[in-house]
């Protein structure tokens, strides 16, 4: 074996001899005719280097796949139903469900329609503004406020959704059906119900009174 090649050969600890880094880059690669061939990238590293790593403004997660089927003429036809949830950590979430011929059709299907049906819902700092129960079909499901501190005592479905948003600290129960799609729509019709505290029944007298006071306390002072 010539001087150069045996610098040009490292052992690995398996036993096993490679090129070095230098020596590698000066190889041309030639395809069977014996023609050189252009020089790729390094791969993997480029692959990660290229891409980008730019936080995204809308986080999804797939909350249950299931295998359904359909009886025709010739047999049973075996598709998947995906339900996906999508949100931005603050108070906007969406849910989606889609079929398709394999689980990686039906996941995208199910993100493009949670994406077409985002809601903008009302926050209390890190908690829900009212105590809210919503059904939809079987499912029954009860939000109730809680103190910081508290986190979110949820279910599976519940705690996925409300993990998307901005909320913090809640405490909910299921009433009803344990159907995860049903559950996944009561739960963003609670959310879409929220409203602020300044347009409850009972403050928003208190706050055109408040308006009231402060704009007379003001005359007073300027008659003085």
């Amino acid at each position: 074996m010539a001087e150069t090649d045996k610098t040009a050969q490292v052992i690995n600890k398996a036993g096993t001899l490679k090129m070095n880094d230098n020596v590698a880059a000066t190889r041309v690669q030639r395809d069977i005719k014996g023609k050189p061939m252009a020089r790729r990238g390094n791969g993997r590293r480029d692959r990660n280097r290229n891409q980008d790593n730019t936080p995204k403004e809308f986080e999804t997660v797939t909350i249950n796949i299931d295998r359904v089927s359909r009886t025709v003429k010739g047999g049973r036809r075996m598709r998947f139903k995906a339900l996906v949830a999508m949100g931005n950590h603050k108070n906007k979430i969406g849910i989606g469900i889609a079929k398709g011929g394999d689980v990686t059709s039906a996941v995208q299907k199910a993100t493009a329609k949670a994406k077409k049906s985002m809601i903008e819902f009302n926050m209390d700092g890190e908690t829900i503004c009212h105590e809210v129960e919503t059904r939809s079909t079987g499912a029954d499901i009860l939000m109730k406020p809680a103190a910081p501190g508290t986190g979110i005592i949820a279910g599976g479905v519940v705690r996925s959704i409300i993990g998307l948003t901005g909320i913090k600290n809640l405490i909910s129960k299921s009433l009803g059906s344990t159907n995860k799609v049903n559950i996944a729509y009561a739960v963003v019709e609670g959310l879409r119900q929220q409203i602020p505290r300044d347009q409850w029944v009972g403050n928003e007298g208190k706050k055109a009174t408040s308006k009231k006071t402060t704009e007379k306390k003001s005359a007073t002072k300027e008659d003085k």
